[in-house]
């Protein structure tokens, strides 16, 4: 089973489009996957990430946000697999 990390986003981010497309080569070389999670959908997670969507976090709890670059969230995601 391989390693999930969490997109949280919303509707209409096109900066949460960017930062997929910056993730799944990234995934590809790793082999991890990425689950998004709507922080509309509850009041705590907009309370929480609001404007600093998109965020990308592990199942460990560490998180990278927005502006990152494919090396950034390629060291990022290999930090948390070890």
């Amino acid at each position: 089973m391989s390693t999930v990390f969490i997109l949280y986003t919303t509707a209409g981010c096109h900066l949460c489009e960017q930062a997929k497309s910056v993730f799944w080569p990234c995934a590809d070389v790793l082999g991890v996957t990425l689950r998004e999670i709507d922080i509309a959908e509850s009041e705590e997670l907009v309370e929480r990430y609001g404007i600093r969507i998109p965020v990308i976090a592990s199942e460990r709890g560490e998180e990278i946000g927005w502006p990152f670059d494919q090396q950034q969230l390629l060291e990022f995601l290999k930090g948390q697999l070890g």
